[in-house]
């Protein structure tokens, strides 16, 4: 059977895979767990994820991207290898040509290191894209014409921002502030006010199910379950949508200030086309309840949201690849 092209998004927090004319085949985080005393690997994936903050001594959690770059070789290879398997057991297929997303800035050691991890899963060639330019054709966003288009893909690790005409990036920024600091953020917040240390998991479901920064209701309320820092013992406190504002709010003005720089960069010309436009908004850091309105307001532009945010990414890889044209000249 001929080998098959595949689109990877290769994110801090998860992994999508594309195949062409397949569509997204696999959507699992990136994690892998391992037996620290006999290094072998137990889970990746979903299965390591349920493990996270759960596992005894010599089970270690391994989330080897951080900030969009790999921060573990070796553990990468292990999970890249793994999914390339899972998705293999369903197709046959021989020496698939691959395209990998990475963030903007990244230095070309780090590019290199993707790109080795990616043929070393057997790849017959790997191609490397900047993410926010497939993120912004996985939005259905027409990159190619001489007008300007904007995004701002709010990751795991890294948020991308970029202004694009005919098929390139005309300025760009790329800041280690997304998803995961979110998270992080209302860990300390809730560790500084209340003394109660929560996990990564229980942070991740207070910003996706409860956080609101943008007028936010006090009267709103969730239970937090946690361990008390003073006592030592489980507690349970309650918090307001207001203290998930104040939790996020230094980072989430980070990213417009980021955002305003990259906009004062512009070219005037193409200034007027994202006034008239507006800024898409990609990446699982756009479900932030209150975001697209708090951007808009500081921003004076208008923002919209990708149709899938989460999807985007991996979405624009397959584009690509029906267009592989476009790839080669880009390499």
């Amino acid at each position: 059977m001929l080998a098959k092209d595949i689109g990877i998004d290769l994110g801090t927090a998860n992994v999508l895979i594309y195949i062409k004319g397949q569509g997204i085949v696999l959507n699992e985080p990136s994690i892998v767990a391992i037996d620290t005393d006999s290094k072998r690997v137990i889970a990746v994936g979903t299965e390591a994820n349920e493990m996270l903050g759960r596992t005894p001594g010599k089970v270690k959690a391994i989330k080897p991207m951080k900030d969009g770059v790999i921060a573990d070789f070796e553990v990468t290879e292990i999970m890249l290898n793994s999914f390339i398997k899972k998705i293999k057991a369903k197709n046959l297929f021989s020496r698939p040509r691959i395209l990998i997303c990475c963030p903007t800035n990244i230095t070309p050691v780090e590019k290199n290191a993707i790109k080795e991890a990616a043929e070393r899963t057997g790849a017959r060639k790997v191609y490397i894209e900047e993410e926010p330019k497939v993120a912004a054709i996985g939005a259905g966003m027409d990159i190619s014409k001489p007008t300007a288009n904007m995004v701002v893909d709010i990751g795991g690790g890294t948020t991308d921002i970029a202004i694009l005409s005919l098929n390139g990036i005309v300025s760009s920024a790329s800041i280690r502030i997304a998803g995961n600091v979110f998270d992080q953020d209302i860990i300390k917040y809730i560790k500084d006010k209340y003394k109660l240390l929560i996990g990564e998991r229980t942070a991740e479901d207070i910003k996706i199910n409860f956080a609101n920064i943008y007028k936010p209701e006090k009267k709103e309320k969730i239970e937090v379950r946690g361990r008390n820092l003073i006592t030592g013992l489980p507690h349970t406190i309650e918090i307001n949508q207001e203290e998930t504002q104040e939790a996020l709010k230094e980072s989430v003005t980070k990213i417009i200030k980021a955002t305003t720089n990259v906009l004062e960069q512009t070219p005037p010309e193409l200034s007027g086309d994202i006034v008239e436009k507006g800024i898409v908004l990609t990446g699982g850091g756009a479900l932030l309840k209150g975001l697209s309105e708090v951007l808009e307001e500081e921003l004076k532009v208008p923002i919209l949201t990708a149709e899938s945010p989460l999807t985007c990414v991996v979405e624009g890889t397959g584009t690509l690849l029906e267009n592989i044209k476009l790839l080669e000249e880009d390499q």
